[in-house]
């Protein structure tokens, strides 16, 4: 095995290990979905086409930017989401602008979050359609914000490690690093919304996959 093939296999490894599989494996799906060339959507998260290009294929291990790795969750979650095949070719583009444009790691990005941003998109119709997504979204970015932290500073395996140090005396604490550190998005944003925002603790879906760091 040459150099650079010794290269990718160690950087893939890696990738697995941060971000739960290859970042190939989890932005081709994204391209296809929303029929997106790689220069598009490098575009929407912030990076060179070159460099996302380079992330893909293994030549580069690690995304470096917090902000970015927040893009790229919220984008799934765009895909994944229920109301993914209802939105219009102007809707999807709308929303991505919005992604685009997400300042991720500030505090003032936090802020609005808490504050209720609305994010794009179908929902239910009424007073109560507006509740649910303002309530959505007010937990999503924040416990999003919290991840990308984490996940920055160090690797599930050591976020983990850090919380069995801890889990005899601070349990509650314990929690925070596993769910936030290695735990799925919507497990973080379950946790947020119901240990900050005090919402009646709700069925959590099984759609997120895990995201590191």
């Amino acid at each position: 095995m040459s150099v650079a093939e010794d290269t990718i296999v160690r950087n893939r490894a890696l990738q697995t290990e941060w971000y739960g599989e290859p970042l190939g494996e989890r932005v081709r799906p994204l391209l296809d979905r929303l029929g997106m060339s790689q220069s598009g959507l490098a575009g929407v998260l912030g990076l060179s086409a070159p460099m996302l290009s380079q992330l893909m294929s293994g030549q580069r291990a690690k995304i470096s930017n917090p902000a970015v790795l927040h893009r790229l969750m919220a984008v799934e979650d765009l895909v994944a989401g229920p109301g993914f095949d209802a939105l219009s070719a102007a809707g999807i583009q709308a929303r991505l602008e919005e992604i685009k444009a997400d300042s991720a790691a500030t505090t003032s990005g936090m802020r609005g979050a808490v504050s209720g941003r609305v994010p794009a998109g179908p929902a239910p119709a009424g007073p109560e359609g507006a509740a649910e997504r303002a309530g959505g979204r007010a937990a999503a970015e924040p416990a999003r914000l919290v991840q990308a932290l984490l996940r920055e500073v160090a690797s599930a395996a050591e976020i983990e490690a850090a919380a069995g140090l801890i889990a005899g005396r601070f349990p509650d604490l314990a929690e925070v690093l596993r769910v936030y550190g290695a735990g799925r998005t919507s497990e973080a944003e379950a946790h947020f919304a119901r240990t900050v925002l005090k919402e009646p603790a709700a069925e959590d879906g099984r759609g997120d996959r895990a995201v590191m760091p």
